[in-house]
C-alpha cells in the first residue's frame, strides 16, 4: 500500500531527515537541477518523482539584479542548469509562448525528459514540463503543446512510469475557477499529456502568515480542488503542497491523495531560480499546531505562557521542552530546529493517518479547535510574528476549512 505523504527533498540534510522520520515513504520528489546533492544520499532504491524545474522559466532573468547591483548566485546556478536544454530561452519568451513552434517545443521536451530518465534509479514519476499559471490566457497554447509533446515522448521512449501534471499558481487570485478557467486548462493539459496525476501548488501561499486575506484564499483553494476532483478521472493521482496546513486540510477532506511537504523547513513552494528570502530559524509549538521564530523573545513568551498553565497539562510539558531548547542559545536552537519541526510534523501526520478517511476531517478540526482554545488563553507572541501574532491565529484559519 502506498504511503500518503510525499516528501520534497532539496539537499543532503533533507535526505538525513527523510531517513530518520519518513523511511516508510513510497515516492520522494527531487529536482533534476539538484540531483547531485540528493540522489546519492537517498535510501536505497527509492521510487523517484523527478521534476525538471521548467517552472523556473517563469519570469526568467527578471529581477536578477540585487539592490546592490549584484547578480545572485541562485540565478546563476539556475541559468547554468537550464541552458543545457535547447530552446529554453524561446520557451521563456512571452511572444513565443503565444505562438509557439512545435519543433522547438518538441526538442525542449525531449531533452528535458531524456535527462530525467537518465537518472538511476529511473524515475517512477515524471513532472510534465509546464509553465506556471498567469492571470491571462497567454500561456494556454504553449502549455497544451508542452503536454502534447510529453505524450509523444512517452510513446516514442516507451516510458512506463506515471506522468504528473504541475498546476502552479503565481497569484492569489488565480484559484478562482469561475472567472479564470484554470481548472479547464488543467483538464485539457492532463488529457493531452496522457497524465496519471496532477500536482497543484499555490506558490505565493504562506498558510501561516495569519493575514485576513487567507480566509478567502483558503476557501478558493478548497473550491479549486473540489472542481478539479470532479473533472479529472477518478483514478487520477492528486497531490497538493508543500504547505504547512492546507495540504493536510485537503487530504483530510479527501480532495487529494497525497499531501506534499518539506522536511523541517520549506513548507511553502518557491519557483526555482527566484531569489529566496533568508531562512529564519523556526520551532514548532506543537500544542498550537504552528511554527514561531526562535529567539530570546520567544523564550520570554514561553515563560509567560507557562506561568498561566497547570504543570500537569500536556501543553505545559511541550512548551517547557521548547523553553529548554532556547535556553541553550540561538546557535543550539538552529541546530535542533529542523529535527524538532520534522518530528512534530511526522507525529501530526501519523495522528491523522491513523483515523479512517471518513473521520479524518473531523479529527483535524478537533485538533485545530483544541489549539485555538489554548491559544486564546495565551498572551500575544513576539512582534516578529506580524499578522500571526495571536497564538491561535494559524489554527483558527485552518480549522474553518476542515468541514
Amino acid at each position: 500500500m502506498m504511503a500518503d505523504h510525499i516528501p520534497f527533498v532539496f539537499g543532503a540534510e533533507d535526505c538525513e531527515i527523510l531517513k530518520r522520520f519518513y523511511s516508510d515513504f513510497t515516492v520522494v520528489r527531487i529536482s533534476l537541477q539538484t540531483e547531485d546533492k540528493t540522489l546519492k544520499n537517498l535510501p536505497a532504491k527509492p521510487q523517484l518523482w523527478v521534476d525538471a524545474g521548467v517552472d523556473g522559466l517563469h519570469g526568467w532573468k527578471a529581477q536578477r539584479i540585487t539592490k546592490r547591483g549584484e547578480e545572485t548566485k541562485r540565478y546563476e546556478a539556475y541559468d547554468q542548469y537550464i541552458k543545457g536544454f535547447p530552446g529554453h530561452d524561446r520557451i521563456a519568451n512571452p511572444d513565443f509562448q503565444k505562438t509557439p513552434q512545435n519543433n522547438v517545443v518538441k526538442q525542449f521536451v525531449d531533452s528535458i525528459l531524456d535527462a530525467c530518465c537518465a537518472l538511476s534509479p529511473k524515475p517512477a514519476w515524471l513532472s510534465i514540463p509546464q509553465l506556471p499559471m498567469v492571470s491571462n490566457p497567454s500561456r494556454n497554447t504553449i502549455n497544451r503543446l508542452l503536454a502534447q509533446n510529453t505524450a509523444e515522448w512517452k510513446r516514442s521512449r516507451k516510458y512506463n512510469g506515471k506522468l504528473i501534471l504541475p498546476v502552479i499558481f503565481t497569484d492569489r487570485k488565480q484559484v478562482n475557477l469561475k472567472t479564470l478557467g484554470k481548472g479547464k486548462l488543467a483538464e485539457q493539459c492532463y488529457e493531452r499529456a496522457g497524465a496519471q496525476g496532477v500536482w497543484v501548488v499555490e506558490s505565493t501561499l504562506n498558510d501561516q502568515d495569519g493575514s485576513g486575506s487567507l480566509d478567502k484564499r483558503f476557501q478558493g483553494l478548497v473550491e479549486f480542488h473540489q472542481e478539479l476532483a470532479e473533472s479529472l478521472p477518478s483514478e487520477a493521482i492528486r497531490v497538493a503542497g508543500p504547505y504547512w496546513g492546507m495540504n493536510l486540510v485537503l487530504w483530510a477532506r479527501g480532495l487529494i491523495h497525497h499531501p506534499a511537504f518539506g522536511l523541517g523547513s520549506a513548507y511553502q513552494y518557491h519557483i526555482p531560480g527566484f531569489t529566496p528570502t533568508t531562512a529564519s530559524t523556526r520551532l514548532a509549538i506543537s500544542p498550537l499546531r504552528r511554527l514561531a521564530l526562535a529567539g530570546p523573545e520567544l523564550r520570554n513568551w514561553l515563560d509567560k505562557s507557562l506561568a498561566t498553565m497547570p504543570k500537569g497539562d500536556n501543553a505545559y510539558s511541550d512548551l517547557g521542552a521548547l523553553s529548554r531548547i532556547l535556553a541553550q542559545g540561538l546557535a543550539s536552537a538552529k541546530t535542533q530546529a529542523k529535527i524538532q519541526v520534522a518530528k512534530f510534523y511526522r507525529d501530526w501526520f501519523d495522528s491523522l493517518a491513523s483515523v479512517p478517511l471518513n473521520g479524518r476531517a473531523l479529527a483535524l478540526f478537533q485538533q485545530l479547535s483544541s489549539a485555538y482554545v489554548l491559544g486564546k488563553s495565551l498572551p500575544d507572541l513576539p512582534r516578529d510574528e506580524g499578522t500571526a501574532r495571536r497564538p491561535e491565529r494559524v489554527a483558527q484559519q485552518l480549522m474553518l476549512n476542515c468541514l
